[in-house]
């Protein structure tokens, strides 16, 4: 006698069945946001529509801003009493994390930033992939979105291993441990192991982060189910703005933590030297220092051609540029990157 079949439908049943006597841990998602008028609502209804069955709160840690940030935050704590609002005063990353992970109540902390749209399944995948392989900290992919042609082309390059390497968070790839990944779904037990977010980090506080809950014996996993849309930056300047910092913060962790440097941070401030000293000997009548920067110009145009396939042509227009932009801004500000960076302000007396 055969045994009876089952349709789809039943093994989908059966599932939700499952999923419903199983009891899910509560969550606290934490949001620190500055200037955020843009996104903010966008970004809290993301996180507040999660096909995820157990509890949920969102705290939204709120810096001094110079748009209605602060108005659109309390507006929508009013209409919904799984939100609440802090005030960051200095309006800085890592303090606003450390003030509403404090502020918050759950064992498990959902970063989200102000400007990043998460998928339904986010926080369900992140509880699953956490309890599956038994890791302090788990996140997805940064899948750049953009709606303008400058936005989808910084977008195309934050996607492609021309514009930002071969990080797994950026470009995709199979679960797996990491040295870091994007945003993060945290155990409060690992953060409260490690003290926390560093606040002397203005910037790179993820991977610093990281890198000390690795250092105690602590896991990092990537899994490409955890996938949230980034808004990348609008213009030129705001994009070359936040590369600089970048690089600026990167070359503080590589100071703090001997051995963490790479040769995928170290080929932009490579490049910016090998190109400037080109052009200066250029300058000075050894005409082959050119092939340096132009080499380099040429080589942005020839990796557009190829990343750039199945853009609209106004964004593939604008990709070499973004390309250049990111690389020169990175390695400018790892070059310049003073060494009291990051360093504590004694007290004045």
């Amino acid at each position: 006698m055969n045994p009876p079949s089952h349709t789809q439908s039943d093994l989908q049943d059966v599932r939700s069945a499952q999923h419903a006597e199983r009891t899910w841990p509560a969550v606290s998602v934490v949001m620190p946001v500055l200037n955020e008028e843009r996104h903010l609502d966008d970004a809290v209804r993301h996180t507040l529509t999660q096909d995820y069955p157990g509890e949920l709160e969102l705290v939204l840690a709120v810096g001094p801003s110079r748009d209605r940030t602060e108005e659109i935050a309390r507006g929508l704590a009013a209409s919904d009493q799984r939100i609440r609002v802090v005030p960051n005063p200095t309006g800085r990353t890592p303090q606003g994390l450390n003030i509403a992970i404090r502020a918050s109540q759950y064992s498990i902390i959902v970063r989200v930033d102000g400007h990043s749209l998460l998928p339904p399944d986010y926080v369900r995948a992140a509880v699953e992939t956490m309890e599956q392989t038994g890791a302090d900290n788990v996140g997805g992919i940064m899948a750049a979105e953009g709606v303008t042609p400058f936005e989808q082309a910084v977008a195309r390059a934050m996607t492609s291993k021309l514009g930002v390497g071969n990080a797994r968070f950026h470009t995709g790839g199979e679960p797996g441990e990491v040295e870091t990944v994007y945003l993060g779904t945290f155990r409060r037990s690992a953060l409260e192991r490690v003290g926390f977010y560093d606040e002397t980090f203005v910037r790179a506080q993820d991977w610093e982060m990281n890198h000390r809950i690795r250092q105690t014996g602590g896991r990092i996993f990537f899994t490409p189910r955890m996938k949230v849309t980034y808004r990348p930056r609008p213009n030129l300047r705001a994009l070359a703005k936040q590369y600089y910092h970048t690089g600026r913060w990167r070359r503080v962790v590589g100071r703090e933590h001997q051995g963490t440097l790479n040769l995928r941070y170290l080929a932009p401030p490579l490049a910016v030297v090998a190109m400037v000293a080109g052009a200066v000997a250029g300058a000075f009548g050894f005409w082959p220092g050119w092939i340096l920067p132009g080499g380099y110009a040429l080589a942005m145009i020839a990796g557009a051609a190829v990343e750039g396939r199945g853009l609209p042509f106004a964004a593939w227009l604008r990709l070499p540029l973004v390309f250049a932009t990111m690389h020169v801004s990175w390695g400018v500000g790892f070059l310049t990157s003073p060494p009291g960076l990051g360093q504590s302000k004694p007290n004045k007396s």
